[in-house]
């Protein structure tokens, strides 16, 4: 049994957490402050912390942590690049992650997206409350027969370039590593250049890495097809908000559905309805018809949030025991 200090917890974690613990018997304590270099103390005496995408975990961080006794960093997420994975492993901290929660809870978000944006849903639901029952500025297109680009076909981009095969869509995908299963479909594994001025819909399913940072820029988004749509649910820097603004000025973007956002830190997982919004590049996307935001919640389903309390906890208990735990993440 340890003490575990839950970062960035909301109302929807505790269920999920409270019962996966009845195998583990952890002292839980559920914060819903963000770690940062400004509440680390929080952390103090608990041998392990757990924390979700937009808690800093720097080298400074690291350091308070390791001064107050944490030992493992237990990421409740995919992704680790809030993490310093090199002053972690100096200072002798573990670092887990939940590498596969519920895949298809994000490739379904990311459909979700796909639709609605592209049949103006979100538009027509607040036409038709309001009582406005024109169709105007509704026209969307089929599916079928359009060529969808999958960037990254890991566990959740190979369920969406399924779910688009399935539609109907010639599917073209980008990975370092091909999926049998979906090259025995038809779908056409291609360079990013191709992919990038053959696709009616791109949708973001890689990681963030270095070579992926801004992936979708000036550059890239010059090559593309005019009207294209552009989903993404991986992380928010692989876009360069203020080139896709542009294009969508231009009508080179002809839409674009966000789930993630390069500065959601500063706005995400928190009401803000009372507050003004002093972001200037992403209060500029909120003016666009054509652009559809939702706050990174292709996560959240009941499925995953069990999943991920599970994986999360076990991993915790396997450090602590001293087992091989196959979700450690290390530099490189």
């Amino acid at each position: 049994m340890a003490d575990v200090r839950l970062f960035s917890s909301k109302p929807y974690d505790h269920a999920g957490f409270d019962g996966a613990n009845a195998d583990h018997g952890h002292s839980l304590t559920y914060l819903e402050t963000r770690l940062g270099p400004d509440t680390v103390d929080l952390a103090a005496g608990a041998p392990a912390v757990c924390v979700f995408v937009n808690d800093v975990v720097s080298e400074p961080v690291l350091e308070a942590l390791a001064a107050g006794g944490t030992r493992i960093v237990a990421l409740r997420c995919a992704g680790f690049n809030n993490v310093d994975l090199d002053a972690a492993e100096r200072l002798g901290i573990t670092v887990v992650r939940v590498p596969a929660y519920s895949p298809n809870a994000v490739a379904e978000h990311t459909l979700a997206l796909i639709l609605s944006l592209n049949r103006r849903i979100h538009r027509a639901h607040n036409r038709v409350r309001d009582g406005n029952f024109a169709l105007d500025g509704l026209v969307g297109f089929d599916l079928a027969g359009k060529t969808a680009g999958v960037v990254g076909t890991g566990k959740i981009g190979m369920i969406v370039a399924r779910l688009l095969w399935h539609l109907r869509c010639r599917v073209l995908a980008v990975d370092v590593q091909q999926d049998q299963h979906l090259v025995d479909l038809g779908v056409e594994y291609v360079d990013l250049d191709q992919l990038m001025a053959e696709s009616d819909i791109i949708s973001l399913n890689c990681p963030l890495t270095p070579e992926t940072h801004h992936m979708i820029d000036a550059e890239s988004i010059a090559t593309m097809r005019d009207g294209v749509m552009i989903v993404n649910t991986g992380r928010g820097a692989l876009i360069d908000t203020e080139a896709v603004i542009q294009g969508l000025k231009s009508g080179r973007i002809g839409s674009l559905a966000l789930d993630v956002y390069e500065e959601e830190g500063a706005l995400f997982f928190e009401d803000r309805s009372h507050e003004i919004i002093d972001d200037d590049v992403f209060a500029r996307l909120l003016t666009f018809h054509n652009v559809l935001i939702t706050a990174h919640q292709a996560f959240l389903t009941r499925e995953a949030l069990d999943a991920i309390a599970t994986t999360t906890l076990g991993n915790i208990s396997a450090v602590l025991s001293g087992e091989a735990c196959p979700n450690v993440v290390t530099p490189g």
